[in-house]
């Protein structure tokens, strides 16, 4: 089934507008029974792991929350079920997908955040949604965000 893309944008003034939308989509995905794909697209410093804490706080979770740099996955288990945050900055070779066990990952339920997407094109499937952050001169952050799936559709209502 082939669908439109929706877009939306918004702008961040600060870490409070960015946490206020981490609640608001957290809510979206425990309706959604927590399964979705959401990539994250930005420059180094532009918000992606700030957002994935902010989300993963909404979502019930405890306790300090890293960045998967170097290990390039960290899941959680929440009461809605489970969560993987997966970084794919240092992501270079297709064939540590399959190594890794990221096919399995992803197609099981649950919800998948996934910073540095692009370095995962051509294996990673695509997305329910794609955000797009940009951090501008006065720190605040403009967000492009496209629903490319009915799940993603769904959850930018």
């Amino acid at each position: 089934m082939t669908i439109s893309p929706i877009v939306k944008t918004l702008v961040w003034p600060d870490e409070a507008a960015t946490a206020a939308f981490a609640k608001q989509l957290a809510a979206a995905l425990t309706r959604a029974d927590l399964n979705a794909c959401i990539a994250l697209h930005g420059d180094l410093g532009a918000g992606k792991t700030t957002l994935v804490r902010h989300v993963l706080r909404a979502l019930g979770v405890e306790g300090r929350v890293k960045s998967p740099t170097y290990a390039v996955v960290e899941p959680y288990t929440v009461a809605a079920g489970e969560v993987w945050h997966f970084d794919f900055y240092r992501f270079s070779d297709p064939r540590e997908w399959e190594d890794a066990g990221f096919r399995d990952l992803f197609a099981s339920p649950g919800l998948k955040l996934c910073e540095w997407p692009e370095n995962a094109a051509g294996v990673m499937p695509t997305p329910d949604l794609e955000l797009n952050i940009q951090a501008d001169e006065e720190d605040r952050r403009h967000v492009q965000i496209t629903a490319l799936t009915p799940c993603g559709q769904a959850l930018l209502a």
